[in-house]
């Protein structure tokens, strides 16, 4: 395992470019949802597996989760394996788990690798 090397600029730029983009599009599906006459928001919790082991990526991992509408980081399970998301609009629990492991947690462990 490699010591975390916070000062890698370039993975920092592409995870904050990824988080505004992120913001931008749940923004964007959060007020749909909010201002359509129909509302067919199919909210769930999900229980994402993450392969984060350090407090430093969970914790940016679960507030980059939580900062993004529709979206909130409820709990790390005790085995630190498994975060636990509610979903405002969940289409499946596999494309929300899949959504953040192959986006935020990806971009979080490159930046801290």
């Amino acid at each position: 395992m490699t010591t975390p090397r916070p000062w890698n600029l370039l993975a920092w730029v592409a995870l904050g470019l990824l988080f505004l983009k992120e913001l931008a599009l749940s923004a964007w599906q959060v007020l749909r949802a909010t201002l359509s006459p129909k509302i067919r928001a199919r909210s769930a919790i999900v229980a994402v597996p993450i392969e984060l082991r350090s407090d430093a990526g969970i914790t940016l991992l679960a507030d980059m989760v939580t900062l993004t509408p529709g979206t909130t980081a409820l709990h790390v399970s005790e085995d630190r394996r498994t975060l636990f998301v509610h979903a405002m609009d969940a289409g499946t629990p596999e494309e929300v788990a899949a959504g953040i492991r192959d986006g935020f947690e990806r971009a979080t462990r490159r930046v801290l690798a």
